[in-house]
């Protein structure tokens, strides 16, 4: 019986991790060798929004879901900091290669490039 709760339990976080997506491609399956991680810090949190760039086509005046990272149910997925999102894409696949950061209107910008693990 623990072996079955086990398998259940796991399967269904294995499979949640992978529910999360980027302009309707499911994260682990962009094919790109290169990412782009743009954090910026919320207003008044410590939280950051991250937006992911591979290289996908996005309209000028496009919804938020082309860029940033959507759960199941098409809600933007929170990050608690930049390494939190750097820990993300690792267990996605990629590994980290540089990172600068910039001030815009007194807000913290941050870039991480990724590259595809091998």
């Amino acid at each position: 019986m623990k072996i079955l709760l086990s398998t259940l339990l796991f399967t269904i976080c294995f499979y949640s991790s992978y529910s999360q997506t980027v302009n309707g491609v499911p994260i682990h399956e962009i094919n790109e060798e290169y990412v782009q991680i743009v954090g910026t810090t919320k207003f008044m949190s410590s939280k950051v929004t991250i937006e992911i760039d591979f290289g996908q086509r996005t309209k000028l005046l496009g919804s938020y879901k082309e860029t940033t990272i959507v759960d199941e149910n098409e809600k933007k997925v929170d990050f608690n900091s930049m390494v939190d999102a750097l820990n993300f894409m690792t267990e996605h696949g990629y590994k980290f290669v540089q990172a600068y950061a910039f001030a815009v209107n007194n807000q913290n910008v941050y870039h991480f490039l990724m590259k595809k693990d091998e």
